[in-house]
């Protein structure tokens, strides 16, 4: 046993140790959907623990990207015909984050390399993940038109020196998930940049859920939908039935 101990520390003593390595932090990692959700924000902070000096000869950079569930999707395209407008071509998506922000220190087509992006998927087009049998320019522009579409939601972000890095060690951003955001895990990860290679990545989550008052109406709604439309008439009879009865007691 040991000489069991003695190998073992000695093959962790020549384990190279990470020069670099983000230490992460939220201001919330739960999110509640309530009746009047109308978004929220959070705050993604963090510090970099070193075990040598500042390198001299490159600059640290900081890329915060927050994912969503991914959802499949379907994007169609429309023409003219006969004087309207009509969906004539189609392309399916497997996966596509519901929602994707990407804060990072400078713009990231200067600071990510594009070996790094294609190996941990940073870029909005990259995290996005194509169905094939089309051809490639025309999927292409099917993926570009569901980001545009997704920006002008809000459900897609794009922040280029949104992040702020105090003396190459403290840094911090604020991403904001709208109201029409999708119930379930968020990912957020954290990734170190020297010359446009990952030196560093780190993640963790924040859970977005219904509150449960939410949660019950929308599963009734969807299990039980003949119950929701009564539930639904029964509320509507009994408030107005109460609204006419108050006005005849106001008015004698």
């Amino acid at each position: 046993m040991r000489w069991l101990c003695m190998i073992i520390a000695m093959l962790l003593s020549s384990l190279p140790l990470r020069a670099e390595e983000a230490v992460v932090g939220l201001s919330q990692n739960r999110v509640s959907l309530t009746v009047n959700f109308e978004g929220s924000e959070i705050l993604v902070f963090g510090a970099v623990r070193r075990e040598t000096p500042l390198p001299d000869d490159s600059e640290l950079d900081i890329v915060v990207a927050i994912e969503g569930p991914p959802l499949p999707a379907v994007i169609w395209r429309k023409e003219r015909r006969l004087g309207i407008w009509v969906n004539t071509q189609s392309q399916e998506v497997r996966a596509a984050p519901s929602f994707y922000a990407v804060a990072s220190t400078a713009p990231l087509s200067e600071i990510l390399s594009p070996d790094a992006d294609l190996t941990h998927r940073i870029s909005t087009r990259l995290a996005i993940f194509e169905a094939r049998g089309v051809d490639p320019a025309d999927s292409a522009a099917f993926t570009e038109a569901l980001i545009r579409i997704r920006e002008s939601e809000s459900l897609y972000q794009q922040r280029d020196g949104a992040v702020d890095l105090q003396r190459e060690t403290l840094f911090s951003t604020r991403i904001t998930l709208p109201k029409n955001i999708t119930e379930g895990s968020y990912s957020a990860r954290i990734f170190l940049l020297r010359d446009g290679d990952v030196i560093d990545e780190a993640e963790t989550f924040i859970d977005v859920r219904k509150a449960v008052l939410e949660r019950w109406l929308f599963n009734l709604a969807y299990d039980q939908p003949a119950i929701y439309g009564l539930l639904a008439l029964a509320l509507a009879v009994f408030f107005g039935w109460g609204a006419a009865a108050l006005f005849r007691l106001l008015r004698h």
